[in-house]
C-alpha cells in the first residue's frame, strides 16, 4: 500500500510513497530507543544548541517549505512562510527556557533534602494532521526533545513529504539521525505502534473520534497520552464592542487556513442590537479575502485539503441551511478542478444545525443572534467542545469576566485565539486534554519524579 499526496489545487497526484514494513518499524522502534538512552545523558546546553540550529535551518529553508506545504495540503505561500517563522520561534523558546522549566525543585519537608526531579519518559509517538503540517509537529517535538525524549512522528499521509522535511531538517540541525524518525504507516497500524514497548507516551492532534481511539489504545497499556482536537470556536461579539475592528478579526481567525483550524473562530454569537452592522461589516470583510491558487501571492484563501472534506462542509452548509439557517455569502460550490469552497456566511444559526453543533473545518461562518450577554454565554457553553474563545467588548474588566464564564481551554479579549510558545495551549470536555507549549507543554512528557533524603 503507498501513502500518496495531492495537490488539492488541481486534483493531481504529487508523490506516492512506500509503506514500511513492519520489520523497518520495529527497527525504528529500537533505534529509537537506543537513541534516547544517550540523548537523556546530553546537557541541556547541548540540547539548546541543537534546538537552535534547527531554527536556524527552519529560516533558511523558509521558502522551499512553504512551497512543500501549498503543493500538499494547498496552504498560501505566505501563510506557509508564517508557519515556518513560529516553528523556529518555539525551538529558539525552549532551547533559552526549557532547562529552567525542568530545574529540580526544593520542597520543604521533614526530611533532610526533597525534591522534584523531571525526567524524560523515552520514546513519544505524535499522530498528527495535515493542517499545520509543521507547527503542529515542532509544537510537540521542540520540548519533547528538549526534555530529552525521543520523537516518532505519524504524520497524516497526506503530507508524508513534509513529515519527511521535518526528519531531514532536524538531522540537518545536529539531532542523531534515529533519535527523531518519521513512520510512513496508514492509520490502521497506529495502534500496534502504541503497543510497542519501545514507545512510552502519545500526542494526538486531530478529530474527536481519532482522539478517543487513541486515548482507548494508550489507556489499555497505560501509556501517557496529550489530546488535542476539535474545536466549534464561540466568538461573543457584545454590544459595546469596537465592530469595525470585531469583523476585522473575527473574518482573519474564521478564514486562517482556509478554515482548516482547530481554533479557527466558527460561531460568531452576536447580541442583537449590533447584530445588523455586524453582519454587514462581517461580510464585507469576507468577500474581500481572495480566493485561489496558493501559489498565487496575495491569494489568502487556497483549496481545501481534499475533494472529499470540501463536499462534506458543503454537506453542513447545505443541511443547515434546509433547517432554517439563511445565506448572506458563499455556499456554492465553484466549478472546475480542485477542492475550493469559497468564504462563506450563514446567519439565524441555532442549535439543531450542523454549523452550530458540529466543527465545520472550512471557510464557513455561522452567525449566532442572541439578546444579551447572558444568552452569550449559554450559546456559547452549548457545545461538547471547549478549545478557543474570544470576546469583543470595549470594556476590558467586562471581557475578563465573561471569560472567567466560558468553558474553553483558552480566552482571548478583543484579540483572535492563536497558540505562543509562552502560553499553554490545549481544551476541555471534547477537545482533549493535555496542554502543549510554555512550562506546562515541556512537564507533560516527564516523570515528575519525587526525591526524599531522610
Amino acid at each position: 500500500m503507498a501513502l500518496r499526496s495531492v495537490n488539492p489545487a488541481t486534483g493531481q497526484t504529487v508523490h506516492e510513497y512506500a509503506e514500511a514494513a513492519e520489520q523497518e518499524v520495529s527497527a525504528v522502534l529500537s533505534e529509537a530507543a537506543r537513541a534516547f538512552a544517550d540523548w537523556k545523558t546530553t546537557a541541556f546546553d547541548a540540547r539548546a544548541a541543537h534546538l537552535r540550529r534547527a531554527g536556524q535551518v527552519l529560516l533558511a529553508r523558509q521558502d522551499e517549505l512553504a512551497r512543500l506545504m501549498a503543493l500538499e495540503m494547498g496552504k498560501p505561500l505566505a501563510q506557509g512562510r508564517s508557519e515556518v517563522e513560529k516553528c523556529a520561534w518555539v525551538c529558539r523558546y525552549y532551547a533559552d527556557e526549557g532547562e529552567g522549566f525542568l530545574a529540580p525543585q526544593e520542597v520543604k519537608t521533614e526530611a533532610a533534602r526533597s525534591r522534584v526531579v523531571f525526567e524524560p519518559l523515552g520514546a513519544v509517538l505524535a499522530v498528527m494532521p495535515w493542517n499545520f503540517p509543521f507547527w503542529q509537529v515542532f509544537r510537540f517535538a521542540a520540548p519533547a526533545l528538549m526534555a530529552g525524549n525521543a520523537g516518532l512522528l505519524k504524520h497524516a499521509a497526506s503530507v508524508t513529504g513534509c513529515a519527511l522535511a521535518i526528519e531531514s531538517l532536524l538531522r540537518e540541525a545536529g539531532f542523531p539521525a534515529p533519535l527523531f524518525r518519521a513512520l510512513l504507516i496508514p492509520n490502521e497500524r497506529v495502534a500496534a505502534v502504541i503497543e510497542a514497548p519501545e514507545v512510552k507516551a502519545v500526542t494526538l492532534t486531530g478529530s474527536t473520534p481519532a482522539g478517543q481511539a487513541v486515548a482507548a489504545k494508550a489507556g489499555a497499556v497505560l501509556k501517557k497520552t496529550v489530546l488535542e482536537l476539535g474545536g466549534s470556536d464561540p466568538y461573543l461579539v457584545l454590544e459595546d464592542a469596537d465592530l469595525e475592528a470585531a469583523a476585522e478579526t473575527c473574518a482573519a481567525s474564521r478564514l486562517v487556513n482556509g478554515g482548516q483550524s482547530c481554533i479557527a473562530a466558527k460561531r460568531f454569537i452576536v447580541v442583537e442590537p449590533v447584530r445588523a452592522r455586524f453582519e454587514a461589516l462581517f461580510v464585507e470583510r469576507m468577500r474581500a479575502r481572495k480566493m485561489g491558487d496558493p501559489f498565487e501571492e496575495g491569494v489568502a484563501v487556497g483549496p481545501l485539503a481534499r475533494r472529499d472534506l470540501r463536499d462534506g462542509v458543503h454537506g453542513q452548509v447545505t443541511a443547515s441551511l434546509a433547517r432554517g439557517a439563511r445565506l448572506l455569502l458563499g455556499g456554492t460550490v465553484p466549478e472546475g478542478p480542485g477542492a475550493f469552497y469559497p468564504p462563506t456566511v450563514l446567519t439565524d444559526v441555532a442549535r439543531g444545525m450542523p454549523a452550530f453543533d458540529d466543527e465545520v473545518f472550512g471557510p464557513v461562518a455561522a452567525v449566532v443572534p442572541v439578546a444579551d450577554e447572558e444568552a452569550a454565554v449559554a450559546a456559547a457553553n452549548d457545545s461538547p467542545f471547549g478549545l478557543g474563545a474570544a470576546v469583543f467588548t470595549r470594556d476590558g474588566a467586562r471581557g475578563e469576566r465573561v471569560a472567567a464564564r466560558l468553558e474553553a481551554g483558552s480566552v482571548f479579549v478583543n484579540a483572535l485565539v492563536a497558540s505562543d510558545p509562552r502560553l499553554p495551549f490545549g481544551g476541555v470536555k471534547q477537545s482533549g486534554y493535555g496542554r502543549e507549549l510554555s512550562a506546562f507543554g515541556i512537564r507533560e512528557f516527564v516523570n515528575v519524579k519525587t526525591v526524599y533524603v531522610k
